[in-house]
């Protein structure tokens, strides 16, 4: 499996590739940063930030891309900027066809270093180790998409048993009421 981890921001959109599967493991493919001018029109930057993706998609194949799941903060500017660059990714994704998972900052931290309260420094140095990496990557963000694609790759075989299972009772439901009609 081959995962493109984002970690969505105007500036600094973090983009890490993965692959592997779960209890083997996993090898960095690539990781690096989209960058844009913190003084550019936001158009011009989310449209730079799609050009930074659709490189990535078309160099490195991913067959999945996992995406920080925005979430509330204080400030309401910030959390934009990050819910467009968000959407950027899961568009650049989608129009490929290529399946888009989100997961919470939480989550991440939770299944790389065992906690969900880690700190930046404690994750980098969770995806070093867990690459077998010789430094963390720099910046922080490019070690937050390599931990989401770490992320997507242990969770993925759970996701879709839950998925396969909620489609099953699903139909099972619809074939209860067309019996009972």
């Amino acid at each position: 499996m081959r995962v493109l981890g984002v970690d969505p921001g105007l500036t600094r959109c973090g983009v890490g590739v993965v692959g592997g599967v779960a209890g083997r493991p996993l090898t960095m493919i690539g990781v690096g940063v989209v960058r844009t001018p913190a003084d550019a029109e936001i158009g011009h930057r989310l449209v730079a930030i799609e050009q930074g993706i659709e490189q990535w998609l078309d160099e490195y194949r991913p067959e999945f891309v996992a995406v920080e799941r925005v979430f509330s903060q204080h400030n309401v500017r910030t959390v934009m900027g990050t819910a467009q660059a968000s959407a950027v990714a899961m568009l650049c994704a989608s129009r490929r066809g290529l399946p888009v998972a989100l997961h919470t900052p939480s989550e991440v931290k939770a299944a790389v270093t065992g906690s969900g309260r880690a700190d930046k420094a404690q994750v980098g140095a969770m995806v070093t180790r867990l690459l077998r990496l010789d430094a963390p990557p720099k910046p922080a963000d490019a070690a937050d998409a390599l931990a989401l694609a770490i992320c997507h790759i242990w969770r993925a075989p759970a996701l879709n048993r839950l998925q396969q299972a909620h489609a099953a009772h699903r139909q099972a439901q619809l074939s209860v009421r067309k019996v009972t009609r």
